[in-house]
């Protein structure tokens, strides 16, 4: 899926065991590094772009923040020393977690990460143009859509941030990865506290849009919304507003049963999905495993 086939030039300090080679660099002229291949496709907070690196003459993906919204929403959490999403990122290695080269800070003053360059389509794309490559491949997406999520909790992390957006499927649709980490917070107690009110609307967990505490539950409760729609082109809660307002209805309006839309689905992995989006976070799988675990055996679908 990547095209980094040596990653031997980016040697910097080695992470405890792990055989890849992370680097942080400061004071990196961008501009004069990379060349900017294809055009770039704007994020929440950043700037994605296909680039040559002209230190390696490789292509890769280069992300580069908005040194303005990551100032905003990292002020949020000065006292408590946030890492830097270079450094969360570097943190997950998963097979289904985007690989993490290189990350610094650019004379400019803006935060950039290097990351191996996937080909294929965002899982939102497909989903929006209803693309056949899905037809046969979705039971092996959402089990490793879980599976990255699982890794990133495993490390210690909660998402904040998860939709089909964040993730790009291979070009033959069989496998996806996670490639976004730019609301990702540490799981610990300090980071759980009301207020922190980020993330995309359609997928956002009742707990957030009220102001109260959070955990990795909310990625659960996005992650059904995502297996829903991946599964059925619709939103449990159809909305044309997308905006904060969208978020209201998560707990206030059932969300339209998956077997309305798709009658034939799997009744486990039914279910599994509509627990997942459970109003209480305590009616939600506690782990992706415990996910995993409830579709064990769905070996297709439907029925």
């Amino acid at each position: 899926m990547g095209l980094f086939d040596n990653v031997k030039a980016l040697v910097g300090g080695k992470r405890t065991g792990d055989s890849r080679q992370i680097v942080f660099r400061k004071n990196v002229n961008i501009e004069k590094r990379f060349e900017f291949v294809r055009a770039a496709v704007s994020g929440t907070m950043s700037q994605f772009f296909m680039a040559r690196d002209r230190d390696t003459d490789r292509i890769v993906g280069l992300k580069i923040a908005d040194s303005q919204k990551t100032a905003l929403f990292e002020q949020r959490f000065k006292t408590l020393k946030k890492p830097s999403e270079g450094k969360i990122a570097t943190q997950i290695e998963h097979p289904n977690v985007v690989k993490t080269y290189e990350y610094g800070i650019g004379t400019d003053k803006r935060n950039y990460l290097v990351m191996e360059y996937l080909k294929g389509s965002g899982l939102h794309a497909m989903i929006y143009d209803r693309d056949s490559m899905l037809e046969g491949k979705r039971l092996e997406l959402i089990r490793q859509f879980a599976q990255a999520l699982g890794a990133v909790h495993d490390a210690g992390f909660i998402h904040r941030d998860v939709c089909p957006r964040n993730f790009i499927a291979a070009p033959d649709c069989s496998s996806l990865k996670l490639i976004d980490f730019g609301l990702t917070l540490p799981d610990e107690p300090p980071f759980h506290q009301p207020g922190n009110r980020t993330g995309t609307p359609f997928y956002m967990a009742p707990e957030i849009v009220r102001r109260r505490k959070t955990d990795k539950r909310v990625d659960i409760f996005a992650m059904g919304v995502s297996f829903y729609q991946l599964l059925t082109f619709e939103l449990p809660w159809p909305s044309t507003d997308a905006s904060g307002l969208a978020a209201l209805s998560h707990d206030t309006l059932e969300p339209t049963p998956i077997l309305e839309y798709k009658p034939k689905l799997h009744p486990k992995l039914a279910e599994a999905i509509m627990v997942c989006m459970s109003v209480n976070p305590n009616d939600r799988p506690n782990s992706m495993g415990k996910f995993l675990q409830m579709i064990s055996g769905v070996e297709s679908v439907t029925v």
